[in-house]
């Protein structure tokens, strides 16, 4: 009490020299209960550091005041046979003699592996340890505690005076009584935190043992504080490894002396140099480390508003124009093994047959997974995942329409990082950079072709892809740019073909990729040039590629490269209320996506072209309402009419 008060006296001088406010720092003469009650609960108090007891802690925490505080040490050593012997109780008789041993973080109890049990005891006898007799530890108990409670009369004597308090005859060079036990229990006074230059020796069978005694003894009273281990810490990484997954301590010390470790910056700079030490939430503590200026001052942070990072991903390489799928196929020469997946009907109308061939002659295997229906499931995509698990190859091309390029999507994740969990894939995210779940680097094992025979999804191009549990019929869409396919090819030979209703149902799927992707928050310069182009190739060609299918050649491959274009777009812009509804209203009533998406897309426009919508999304480059302004901006591209913006979008819908 004296020293510290007489601390405080000089630090003030000093600070009061320096310059600083004559009460800066103050201090109790007379300490009791009640006056650090009242300090702690008076109004000019704005934060408390509490050292001590667990009550004094527990009294901080429950001041109504913003606190912090820290916890008792029971800091166990442990050698190990790979120790060196004399540097460990070298360090260990240091550590305990520095302030008699009332650093928290001192040692309280050293735990010596039996194979070195003896040679380090002889050490501690020689060295200025008294091992005490069974008498002499009996003795020594009965001043350690008292009504189970640390003895204050003990607390920074040195070891010849709590001796002659223990009635026992020790010489005036005793550095620390050492009293070997075998008990971790509240009934042992030497397994408690001690203060003073005592030491409990415990023997243990062997390296394990000893990390399970540490351990006991850190849960019986010092739970977050310190502990250290004596081991040879170039070679024994493991061991390191090992002591530290087991201690519940914020602070675990490798061959240093413990009072001096603990308090840091001296014989490790990984600590703070603190003589507060936190313990966690172990210890029923704020905080785990070492308590630093750091803690004790308010930070303000200046933070300027500022836009997050764009990005424009593609496919490596998207090939366009009729007829092109063997030339654009010709980049895989060189490949070993080819599987494609598709669905029954192309499969069985010979859709897939002149892609066989084209690869064949390449010199690639081919195999074809033909099970892909509407909708596709989870169990569809495992079953293509065994194939593709026997098959091994090193492309998987999607040929067909949204589903099987979502099946393939995911099988090509599966295939090439079997460790996924599904689960983990759906995970949701604000920001798809930025997400929980890293995805898996794909493209090692084999590359994805996506060639699409419908126009509409836009799949080839983007990182989506949606699948259902066919348990519980909920539809995951699935999100990474590792999901960007490959190559997509472009050929619009191979939608000739297409019956009008999907026809109508993937062109108005594509006319809400481009819509929902132009008026995004996440919209931008890139994005944007691709929906408008999108929507002017699709309103200019869609009724005729609806009405005239082959017979109009150009305006289906127009629609083609349309739909193509508006996924780049909602690729890089995504999509809104529109798609998400839509993906409701299919599963709920397995409706084409189209059918869904045409149902709803008036209704949305109006939902969002709203001068003062009930809500704004939160995203840095959005910084205002801009609903009306981009459907009217659309409008005007389409060339569709009208003098005000609100009336544009009257004619847009």
């Amino acid at each position: 009490r004296k020293s510290t008060c007489e601390a405080a006296r000089l630090v003030l001088a000093a600070a009061v020299e320096a310059g600083a406010p004559e009460d800066i720092i103050g201090w109790i003469d007379e300490p009791s209960l009640e006056l650090s009650n009242a300090v702690m609960h008076h109004p000019d108090i704005n934060l408390i550091l509490a050292t001590g007891g667990p009550g004094m802690v527990k009294a901080a925490y429950s001041s109504g005041k913003p606190a912090i505080g820290v916890g008792a040490g029971n800091t166990p050593a442990v050698i190990d046979e790979c120790a060196d012997i004399k540097r460990a109780v070298a360090s260990i008789l240091m550590s305990k003699t520095f302030d008699n041993g009332v650093v928290c973080a001192s040692e309280q109890s050293a735990i010596v592996v039996d194979a070195v049990y003896d040679a380090v005891r002889d050490r501690f006898a020689h060295h200025g340890g008294h091992i005490l007799s069974a008498a002499e530890a009996d003795a020594v108990r009965k001043v350690l505690l008292v009504d189970g409670h640390l003895n204050a009369d003990i607390v920074g004597q040195s070891a010849h005076t709590i001796a002659a308090m223990a009635g026992i005859a020790v010489p005036a060079t005793t550095k620390v009584l050492i009293g070997e036990v075998t008990d971790i229990a509240d009934a042992e006074p030497f397994a408690h935190e001690k203060l003073s230059p005592t030491l409990a020796l415990y023997r243990a069978a062997d390296f394990q043992d000893a990390c399970d005694k540490a351990a006991a003894l850190v849960a019986l009273g010092g739970i977050g504080h310190t502990s250290v281990l004596y081991t040879d810490q170039d070679q024994q990484g493991g061991r390191i490894r090992q002591f530290g997954a087991v201690m519940k301590t914020a602070r675990i010390l490798i061959n240093t002396p413990s009072s001096q470790g603990g308090i840091g910056d001296l014989y490790n700079f990984r600590l703070a140099p603190s003589l507060t030490l936190g313990c966690g939430s172990w210890g029923g503590n704020s905080i785990s480390e070492n308590v630093g200026p750091q803690h004790l001052i308010n930070k303000k942070t200046v933070a300027k508003r500022a836009e997050n990072m764009l990005w424009h991903k593609l496919p490596k390489s998207i090939y366009f124009r009729r007829g092109i799928l063997p030339f654009a196929l010709e980049e895989l020469r060189g490949k070993k093994r080819c599987l494609i997946v598709t669905d029954r009907f192309l499969f069985e109308n010979g859709y897939v047959a002149e892609t066989v061939r084209i690869l064949k002659n390449l010199g690639l295997e081919v195999e074809t997974f033909f099970e892909v229906a509407a909708d596709p499931t989870l169990a569809v995509v495992r079953k293509g995942l065994s194939l593709a698990n026997a098959f091994q190859p090193d492309v998987i091309l999607a040929l067909g329409g949204g589903s099987p390029m979502d099946a393939a999507k995911i099988m090509w994740v599966m295939y090439e990082a079997p460790e996924v969990a599904f689960e983990d894939l759906a995970l949701r995210f604000m920001d798809i950079r930025k997400r929980i779940y890293t995805f898996p680097k794909l493209g090692v094992k084999a590359q994805l072709v996506a060639v699409p025979t419908t126009s509409g999804t836009g799949s080839e191009v983007t990182p989506f892809a949606v699948v259902t549990d066919e348990r519980t019929g909920t539809k995951y869409p699935i999100a990474d740019y590792e999901l960007t396919p490959s190559m997509a090819i472009i050929d619009a030979n191979l939608v000739m073909d297409m019956p009008k209703g999907l026809t109508a149902a993937g062109g108005i799927d594509a006319v809400t990729h481009a819509l929902e992707a132009y008026v995004s928050v996440i919209a931008n310069e890139y994005t944007d040039g691709q929906a408008l182009q999108a929507l002017k190739l699709l309103k200019g060609h869609l009724p005729s590629a609806y009405i005239n299918g082959a017979k109009d050649p150009k305006a289906r491959e127009l629609v083609h490269n349309g739909a193509t274009l508006a996924g780049i777009a909602f690729a890089n812009a995504f999509l809104g209320v529109c798609h998400s509804m839509a993906h409701k209203l299919g599963a709920e009533f397995h409706l084409p996506h189209g059918i869904a998406n045409a149902l709803l897309i008036a209704n949305v426009i109006r939902y969002n072209a709203a001068d003062i919508p009930t809500k704004q999304t939160a995203f840095s480059q959005y910084d205002r309402p801009k609903g009306v302004a981009r459907y009217a901006e659309v409008a005007r591209h389409l060339e569709l009419g009208g003098s005000r913006d609100h009336e544009r979008v009257e004619k847009l819908i």
